[in-house]
Order: C-alpha cells, then sequence, then structure tokens
C-alpha cells in the first residue's frame, strides 16, 4: 500500500488542574470559607470599633491572593520573561 501506517496519537497535553479534582475542589472551599468570613465579620462593623473592617480586608485580600501567587503560576513568570514557554 502507499499509504503511511499512521502512528499512534500521543497523549493529549494536560492542562492546569487536570486530574486534580479533589484538591481543586478543597482549595475552592476554603478561599470561599475565606470570602463568606470576610463578609460575615462586616456585621460586627460599628463606626467606633475598625477591627471588624480590618478583619474583613485581611481576609478578602487572603481569599483573592493565596489562589493567585501560592496555588498558581506565578512561579513561572521569570522562565516565560526567558522564552521558556513550557509549563
Amino acid at each position: 500500500m502507499a499509504h503511511p501506517v499512521r502512528q499512534p496519537r500521543e497523549k493529549r497535553p494536560t492542562h492546569s488542574g487536570d486530574g486534580h479534582l479533589l484538591t481543586n475542589i478543597v482549595a475552592f472551599a476554603v478561599m470561599f470559607i475565606l470570602f463568606a468570613l470576610s463578609i460575615y465579620s462586616l456585621t460586627f462593623f460599628e463606626k467606633t470599633n475598625v477591627w471588624p473592617f480590618a478583619v474583613c480586608l485581611t481576609l478578602f485580600f487572603l481569599a483573592f491572593w493565596i489562589p493567585q501567587t501560592i496555588l498558581g503560576r506565578s512561579d513561572t513568570g521569570p522562565r516565560m520573561a526567558k522564552g521558556d514557554r513550557k509549563a
């Protein structure tokens, strides 16, 4: 036969979080709890007491900062700046 034999395709590339369902669910639950607690802390806010607002800002900051820096791909920034596109 004149047709070349097809080689089996390689496994498709894995994407961020692929195959880590339980880890993703736990991380989402923890961050959502931090976010919900930040909103709940505002129920204790009074104009004479600023601590609930400070707690709210801290928890809100952590709920968004942890996934974007610690759990995210922030460690690949220096490599990507050099032109290495492999994750």
